[in-house]
């Protein structure tokens, strides 16, 4: 499979209570070609809704997959991927690099309650992850990645990873760039001060 003409890779920089995202669409061939931001709560359930603002945003009915860096950002703030397929009505893939023997363990640890069921019922609603070949071979065994899809066969989006992957790379382009968005976006307003906040006398 070659690479989507354009895909919107998504992804997130923490900062204490927020979390800020970034959506990039780039092209098949590496150009970014529009940006967005968004945010959403440090171990909170919106960073779902802000891959959806940032969609939105960026009104780019051109895209034709959404990659997202990982599926538990802003400390597990775990990403429901079918909803974005229906409400984006594309598809739409996790990446994460990591061997794990999953995040039941880690959920279970920093909350319990409906907090912990919701979540729960998140993240065992995810689809199994599959490994994603390097772009480099040589890295291959020491750099794995994996992919999590809905709407579209793991294996196509795993080849579209790769696709989207520049040689000496571990991550696709509309996810390294994203990321890079997103730390500059925190960067450059996780100092802002909060609505209707004073000098101290």
């Amino acid at each position: 499979m070659t690479a989507p003409s354009r895909t919107l890779g998504v992804a997130f920089s923490d900062a204490r209570d927020v979390s800020y995202a970034a959506g990039v669409v780039v092209r098949a061939d590496g150009t970014p070609d529009g940006v967005a931001f968004a945010r959403c709560t440090v171990g909170g359930t919106d960073a779902t809704d802000a891959v959806i603002d940032c969609w939105r945003a960026l009104g780019r009915e051109d895209v034709r997959h959404v990659a997202c860096a990982g599926v538990a950002p802003a400390w597990f703030n775990l990403l429901d991927l079918d909803r974005l397929r229906e409400t984006l009505d594309r598809p739409v893939y996790a990446v994460s690099y990591e061997a794990s023997p999953g995040l039941e363990p880690a959920l279970r640890d920093a909350f319990d309650g409906d907090a912990l069921a919701d979540r729960l019922a998140t993240y065992r609603s995810l689809p199994a992850r599959v490994p994603v070949g390097s772009a480099d071979a040589d890295g291959e065994a020491d750099e794995p990645r994996f992919v999590r899809a809905v709407g579209l066969d793991p294996e196509r989006a795993a080849a579209a990873v790769k696709g989207l992957t520049r040689d000496g790379f571990r991550r696709c382009e509309p996810l390294r760039i994203a990321a890079l968005a997103a730390s500059a976006h925190r960067e450059a307003t996780a100092g802002e001060r909060s609505p209707g906040a004073t000098d101290a006398p």
